[in-house]
């Protein structure tokens, strides 16, 4: 095998408020080798996350900060071009975390073998992925809608939400979504079926969830907090849930934000509870099978946003957090061909 040259974005320097591409640095590195028992492969596609944002700050959070100029976590579907482990072939495609790199070394126990035939191999990075996963567990474990009830998603366009109102309507529940465009809401209600779309930035937010869920509101699948936290507080039904999944009004703050009145929590003896997906993996084979389901039979529809080369991945992670992606935002980064 040829010398491989290894395309790395490092983090240079740790954002202020809203990260800054001058906060990345490409370089280039030798291939490392593999080990006994791992393997080495080449990134196909990469996954952008909001988590991320938390991942390259200093603060206390659930996982461990990217360290100054290293390689930038991030899932990953890659394919294999060398194997020192007797589960995985050259060839075979892998869901792993080579992070944002071309190629990286693997442990075999950490990798899940990928069926191409099964589904797009980007969507292990989605909606049959840590997305959909998060989407399925935190909505059904700890949302646990009913029949009848309403159920409000913010971000409901992303890769979470999307699958989270998607999952609710099979469930029975009538779902309303929140959202940053008129796009995203036409799509979310033509497309995917919601009961309604509010248009954050267009629209006034108590009135317009007052209309779109005349009878109150017993799941709040949360992907924000913030303001919309702070709305939705104040229509919550008794014995309400809210699953806080995600805090995407304010990676980029500098400064605590001030938080909501939680007064209607005591009042309708609601259930808020935050949610991490590596706690549920007790739950992941029933995800896989349910939503594979779903997907097959058009009760779940599923949407992404590809950038193409590793070179972009800054610009559009910054983006993401910003609110510019329109479904699952992926990075191409390499061709799904054998072709070193």
């Amino acid at each position: 095998m040829a010398d491989l040259i290894n395309k790395q974005i490092l983090l240079k320097t740790r954002p202020v408020g809203e990260p800054k591409e001058s906060d990345f640095v490409l370089v280039e590195t030798p291939t490392p080798e593999p080990s006994e028992g791992e393997i080495l492969s080449r990134t196909v596609y990469l996954s952008l996350d909001p988590y991320m944002r938390g991942r390259i700050s200093a603060g206390e959070s659930y996982a461990a900060s990217v360290e100054l100029n290293s390689v930038i976590v991030g899932g990953t579907v890659s394919q294999v071009i060398k194997s020192n482990h007797p589960q995985f072939q050259v060839g075979d495609f892998v869901l792993n975390s080579n992070g944002w790199q071309t190629y990286g070394v693997s442990k075999g126990e950490t990798l899940r073998k990928i069926d191409p035939s099964q589904a797009p191999l980007s969507y292990s990075l989605g909606v049959l992925g840590m997305p959909g996963f998060t989407a399925y567990a935190a909505l059904l474990d700890v949302g646990q809608p009913k029949e009848g009830e309403t159920v409000v998603v913010s971000a409901a366009s992303g890769a979470v939400g999307a699958v989270a109102g998607q999952i609710a309507k099979i469930k029975g529940a009538r779902v309303v979504g929140i959202v940053g465009s008129d796009e995203k809401r036409d799509y979310i209600v033509k497309e995917l079926g919601f009961n309604a779309g509010i248009n954050r930035k267009t629209q006034e937010l108590y009135p317009a969830l007052k209309e779109a869920a005349p009878n109150g509101i017993d799941v709040y699948f949360d992907n924000t907090a913030g303001v919309i936290l702070e709305t939705v507080l104040q229509q919550i039904n008794l014995g309400a849930r809210i699953p806080l999944v995600g805090l995407i009004s304010q990676y980029n703050a500098t400064s605590s934000p001030p938080g909501p009145n939680l007064m209607p929590l005591l009042i309708k003896r609601a259930l808020i509870k935050g949610f991490l997906v590596s706690d549920y993996q007790h739950r992941f084979d029933d995800f896989l099978r349910d939503v594979s389901g779903w997907l097959h039979s058009g009760e779940i529809k599923y949407k992404e946003d590809v950038v193409l080369s590793l070179e972009n991945a800054p610009r559009a992670f910054i983006g993401l957090l910003r609110g510019e992606n329109f479904g699952k935002l992926i990075v191409k980064v390499s061709t799904e061909e054998n072709g070193d």
